[in-house]
């Protein structure tokens, strides 16, 4: 059967149609607040037309390429491309600044196919025992969940905990705006039906990364310090040495990551806050985190792409989306006439395979292309700051008005992004 699924992907058209869905997802990934569930909800009536591989094919590419995109403006301006690449942020741009986004670049897409590579093959072997897994996640299960993600909220703020502190209060009143969910009761919408669904995570995302890492820069003006370091590439493929050192915690990263991913509701940004609090934690590195450690940039790199296998294994098995780009492609299935869960497993066993070996290929094709196109991505650097400054402000407001077509979520932009500043 795996075999079948291997010939029939390898169709030169089934490759063609993921080759350019692996280079929109690039594309839309890089850029700021367009997330990838964007990209795919575009991408999925397009696909109506074609035959079902094909299709499947271009939206898979689509889907490992736009989570590895991400990191490449967290790590050449600060400004993650995706909510998955937040914490690429810490020590990507870090790494930038020292003159060595080429080595940040490189580990971003090396790492990110390898987490992609690892969550493929577990969804291969292990599809039902981590789905069962997952359906055992309760009210106090998410709980105990919510409970740990807050307390990195400590380990994160490390120069001032007091700050950290506040920033999580802060981020549990903008969670209270909107519709109480048992009640449907108003809270802080002061009349306003833009604020009825709450603030919208991404504007945020993107305000105070984007908007507010542009105001810092104006701000702080560093231009002399800038000239030199950005002319700095150097080496875009990680040392040998270093692939060994990092080995241990990449490796238990990616399992972790996986997990993550079949619990419903998680995605990448969590996966790789978890994973970067815990291996910094017990890294012999520790003290370069978040100040450009080549290892913790791994970590996060590894972490994000490595949920998409776990993601898949909750949706194909259960049917229940494992994140928001899982949720768009439980449509596509349905629009192919598959609906996602046990049976499926049962009634369209070889297109399931074919589903999994689309993965690994993905993998592979946006590793390629990754590496082939590092030195193009980090050119960028040699551009006039005011040209990037530009382009970032132009790509925040369109970012933030795409989410819901909502000049609201525009202001909400502004707002944070100067609050950030601030």
């Amino acid at each position: 059967m795996i075999t079948e699924a291997i010939l029939a992907i390898l169709n030169p058209s089934v490759l063609l149609f993921m080759l350019i869905g692996v280079v929109v997802g690039a594309l839309i990934g890089a850029l700021p607040g367009l997330s990838v569930v964007m990209a795919i909800s575009i991408l999925t009536p397009i696909t109506f037309g074609l035959e079902p591989a094909q299709g499947l094919a271009m939206l898979m590419g689509v889907y490992n390429s736009g989570v590895w995109a991400g990191g490449i403006s967290a790590i050449l301006v600060n400004t993650p491309g995706t909510p998955a690449s937040i914490m690429t942020t810490l020590d990507g741009y870090a790494m930038t600044k020292r003159g060595e986004a080429g080595l940040a670049l490189g580990i971003n897409v090396i790492y990110s196919a390898l987490g992609g590579l690892i969550s493929s093959i577990i969804l291969m072997f292990a599809a039902f025992p981590i789905a069962k897994f997952a359906l055992k996640f309760g009210p106090a299960e998410y709980f105990a969940l919510a409970l740990f993600g807050l307390s990195m909220i400590i380990g994160i703020s490390e120069k001032s905990v007091l700050k950290g502190i506040m920033m999580g209060c802060l981020g549990f009143l903008m969670a209270t705006v909107g519709l109480d969910s048992m009640y449907a009761y108003p809270r802080y919408t002061f009349g306003m039906i833009d604020l009825l669904q709450g603030i919208s995570y991404v504007p945020v995302m993107i305000g105070l990364f984007g908007f507010g890492e542009v105001l810092s820069q104006v701000y702080e003006n560093k231009k002399s310090e800038r000239d030199t370091e950005k002319k700095k590439i150097g080496r875009i493929i990680p040392t040998w040495k270093m692939i060994k050192d990092f080995a241990p915690l990449t490796t238990l990263s990616a399992l972790a990551s996986v997990i993550v991913g079949a619990i419903p509701g998680a995605g990448g940004d969590i996966a790789s806050i978890i994973c970067w609090d815990q291996a910094k934690k017990v890294s012999k590195d520790k003290e370069n985190y978040g100040k450009g450690s080549a290892e913790g940039l791994a970590v996060t790199c590894i972490s994000n792409n490595g949920i998409i296998g776990g993601a898949m294994t909750t949706m194909l098995t259960l049917g229940i989306p494992g994140d928001g780009v899982t949720a768009v492609l439980i449509g596509s299935l349905m629009m192919y006439g598959m609906q996602p869960g046990p049976m499926m497993f049962i009634e369209s066993k070889p297109f399931v395979y074919q589903l999994m070996v689309m993965m690994v290929v993905a993998n592979l094709m946006f590793l390629v292309f990754g590496l082939l196109t590092s030195k193009a991505s980090a050119s960028l650097l040699n551009l006039k700051e005011q040209y990037v400054w530009t382009a970032i402000v132009i790509l925040s407001i369109v970012g933030s008005y795409a989410v819901s077509n909502s000049i609201f979520d525009v202001i909400i932009m502004f707002v944070c992004g100067v609050a950030g500043f601030f």
